[in-house]
């Protein structure tokens, strides 16, 4: 498969994925220390060390002698890329190569643990705009002997340097008897991570990626995870692999608005949905995670923090966590957006952001092995760090508390209690405790409290009996001669059907948390600003001029607004009001009155709003601080499961036809325009 052109025509992504990505070990190139990245991660260390010199002589610059050539980093480099270029997504090679692998290049032996590792990515350009990254990091076996040799050098200038680091002092004593036992990093590293080029075999990281316009993440990942499994498996796969990679990139569009996509995978089919014009915006990443990791508390802390444009430092030793709990966060802040500097991934190479003295959210990759006190941070007074990980949060100071705090916490706690998530969320949370704490479908009862519904096609059906699309499909099979109400499935013997079921039922329970969870936060701004408009400046000149002199013009009256406001919200929203996320909400409101040119987001809030006014929902309590529960989860809760389990049904139904062995052609094509 060659690189191709520019990827087609047009200036607007219509495409599922803009690239196809393969980062990793340049041969040609051999090993190239990553100077930035080591140099930083020196300088860190030395921080940490009482009375030790910050900096080293130039032969020594970017290398940490206590870290073993299997423990440092290298440089790793794009691959390739198919195709060259597309026009409305130019490749951004430095970023792409950054993000893929944020630490550079990985290098194991055969006793190191070498499971594949898949992480979310964002990239945000000069104009605010962002780009989606999606990679799956795995190791192969190191074939070139260049390689295997150059580590074994290593290997040796490594041990002569440490020993010349430990060698004993004047008074007798070794290194390792120091009272601060600065030997025993190094000791334990080379007793443990050693290479020798005669037994051992030298594997090295290598991740293939998708770019996409979209965040699509499960989708994405499905379609990583079945390319690397067709790869690795002793089997060929049905077609060649450039044929799916082709596929994703050329013939899989985006899906429309409202609308669900299906295409083939590798080994299987793979399903994305988009959200409607009049639905929450898209996110596919799971909240459920978020709230076991940090819990409840923790988790208004931090959206306190991140509403009012503090500088939050995220800290985790898996990077798919730094990407879900920042994605999280900014998903919750609807119909406000998040301004400023927005790295849920910092590679190593650019930790002196951090030094910047604007606000930003970034995540910092662990080792599992420091500690915060080792981390030294500028302006903490100003920072929220949390390390994810420990479960643990350092707030900034003089942090006011989100209006209607307790009532708010205790309608988000009684939502993850229905789904058994404990609200002060779980320790010991990962994935693979996630994936024991799965229910079987025979557990799933079906009751209002916690929205289970059972999975049978009888449920199912009674449940969307009223669907336009299925009275349509039950009036086609029964054209056939097949009931749909006494549908029966044949299960295949051979297949894990529990299994499966149990997935799929997994799977919708974090997307129904989802969405109850957003729509109990979308509900509190609904609430809070359903009379903003009232408060709006409108510019009384042209809009053009307005926005050219836009930093001196007003654009909302923040004193008669507050003086509208129930005391106890004042010190929140005092300070949130003069924030950017809420000036550039506002701005939006003014640029964008017509509904033709609104802003999406924009649009749904004010459709919300508008929506309780005709309810008369906040008239009576305007200038209380009586808490108004979430009405649309419900609403939401149905439309999203009518969906699903019109997938499921269709499916159902489609098995039934199949076994009329007479069906008439145009019948035939009507089925699959419904499917």
């Amino acid at each position: 498969m060659s690189g191709g052109g520019g990827g087609g025509g047009g200036s607007a992504p219509s495409r599922f994925a803009d690239y196809f990505v393969i980062c990793g070990l340049d041969t040609e190139t051999g090993l190239e220390p990553d100077e930035l990245s080591a140099l930083c991660q020196y300088i860190q260390a030395s921080k940490a060390r009482d009375g030790a010199s910050p900096f080293l002589s130039s032969t020594t610059e970017g290398e940490n002698f206590e870290q073993t050539p299997l423990r440092r980093t290298f440089k790793s480099k794009v691959l390739a890329r198919y195709p060259e270029n597309v026009d409305w997504n130019p490749f951004d090679q430095d970023a792409v190569g950054m993000l893929c692998m944020p630490k550079g290049l990985a290098f194991k032996t055969q006793a190191d643990p070498r499971e594949p590792q898949f992480h979310a990515f964002i990239i945000t350009r000069e104009d605010g705009s962002r780009t989606f990254g999606f990679s799956l990091t795995f190791y192969e076996e190191v074939t070139s002997k260049q390689i295997c040799s150059a580590m074994q050098t290593l290997y040796h200038m490594h041990n002569a340097e440490y020993d010349v680091l430990h060698a004993p002092l004047a008074d007798g004593r070794d290194h390792s008897d120091m009272e601060d036992g600065e030997g025993t990093p190094g000791t334990k590293l080379q007793r443990f991570n050693s290479y020798d080029i005669s037994r051992d075999t030298l594997y090295v990281s290598k991740c293939i990626c998708l770019i996409t316009p979209m965040s699509f993440m499960k989708a994405c990942r499905s379609v990583l995870e079945q390319l690397h499994q067709a790869v690795t498996s002793p089997q060929p796969p049905p077609l060649p692999l450039e044929s799916y990679i082709y596929n994703v990139l050329y013939e899989v569009p985006l899906p429309p608005p409202g609308r669900s996509l299906k295409f083939s995978g590798v080994y299987g089919p793979i399903v994305c949905q988009r959200p409607s014009t009049n639905e929450l915006p898209l996110f596919d990443f799971p909240v459920k995670e978020v709230f076991e990791l940090l819990g409840v508390e923790n988790v208004f802390q931090l959206f306190t923090c991140a509403l009012l444009e503090f500088q939050i430092l995220l800290y985790s030793q898996h990077y798919q966590r730094l990407m879900t709990v920042a994605e999280t966060i900014t998903a919750l802040m609807f119909p406000f957006q998040w301004q400023h500097v927005y790295v849920p991934i910092l590679p190593a190479s650019l930790l002196h952001f951090l030094d910047a003295p604007v606000p930003y959210l970034m995540g910092l990759h662990s080792n599992g092995l420091d500690d915060r006190s080792k981390l030294e941070l500028p302006q903490e007074a100003n920072l929220c760090f949390v390390d994810i990980d420990n479960h643990f949060i350092e707030l900034p100071e003089d942090l006011p508390q989100f209006p209607n705090k307790l009532e708010f916490v205790q309608e988000v706690s009684e939502i993850l209690m229905a789904f058994g998530i404990p609200p002060e969320g779980n320790l010991h949370c990962s994935e693979s405790a996630s994936k024991l704490k799965r229910l079987r479908a025979s557990e799933l009862v079906s009751d209002k409290r916690n929205g289970n519904i059972a999975g049978s096609p009888l449920h199912s059906y009674e449940f969307l009996k009223e669907n336009e699309t299925i009275a349509r499909l039950q009036a086609l099979v029964k054209r056939t001669g097949v009931s749909l109400e006494k549908l029966e499935v044949r299960e295949d013997p051979s297949s894990n059907k529990d299994l499966k079921v149990q997935c799929d039922e997994e799977e919708l329970r974090i997307y129904q948390l989802n969405i109850q969870i957003r729509e109990v936060f979308a509900n509190r701004f609904t609430q809070m600003f359903a009379d903003y408009e009232v408060f709006v400046i409108q510019p009384s000149q042209d809009k053009e001029s307005w926005f050219t002199n836009r930093e001196q013009m007003q654009n909302f009256d923040k004193a008669s607004f507050l003086s509208d406001q129930p005391e106890p919200y004042l010190p929140f929203l005092s300070r949130f009001l003069e924030t950017q996320m809420f000036a550039s909400f506002i701005d939006n409101k003014i640029m964008c009155h017509d509904d033709d040119d609104k802003d999406p987001v924009l649009r749904v809030f004010d459709s919300r709003v508008d929506k309780i006014r005709l309810l008369n929902v906040r008239t009576p309590t305007l200038r209380t601080s009586m808490y108004q529960k979430c009405t649309t989860v419900d609403e939401a809760r149905k439309s999203k499961w009518s969906q699903y389990f019109l997938e499921r049904s269709l499916k159902w139904s489609r098995e039934a036809i199949k076994e009329v062995r007479c069906l008439h052609d145009s019948a035939w094509m009507e089925a699959d325009l419904l499917t």
